[in-house]
């Protein structure tokens, strides 16, 4: 369960396309609902590339369907992306989230905020 006071993304957007939020504990049929249409969505992205796979390794496609999978596969993404942000801001923090006095001149910050989530250089090849 969330703090009280914990907003939470929803896994849809607004009638203009705005973020909807969720202020609550987590456990009211709003927020049953957005777990519901979390999993539905990931679901449905896991079953796109199945179908991702299985149209590329035919190699008998034509510019229309390669067009229609990256109009599905960019609106699956973008719900997924959704679903980790929300999912990930409501992830506690850890207490010893301060950064490492040992860390070498090969670390570097993935984002420019500062979240203290820290990758070395050469996992990016």
């Amino acid at each position: 369960m969330n703090p009280p006071d914990t907003a939470r993304l929803l896994p849809w957007p607004s009638p203009d396309g705005k973020p909807c939020f969720l202020v609550g504990d987590g456990t009211g049929y709003v927020s049953r609902l957005a777990d519901e249409m979390e999993e539905a969505q990931l679901d449905s992205a896991a079953e796109l590339v199945e179908e991702a796979h299985r149209i590329l390794a035919a190699r008998a496609w034509t510019p229309g369907e390669i067009h229609l999978l990256a109009l599905e596969l960019t609106t699956s993404l973008a719900d997924v992306r959704r679903v980790a942000e929300s999912r990930g801001a409501r992830l506690p923090v850890p207490d010893d989230d301060v950064p490492e006095a040992d860390e070498g001149p090969g670390d570097h910050d993935i984002n420019d905020e500062g979240s203290g989530l820290r990758l070395p250089a050469a996992a990016f090849g």
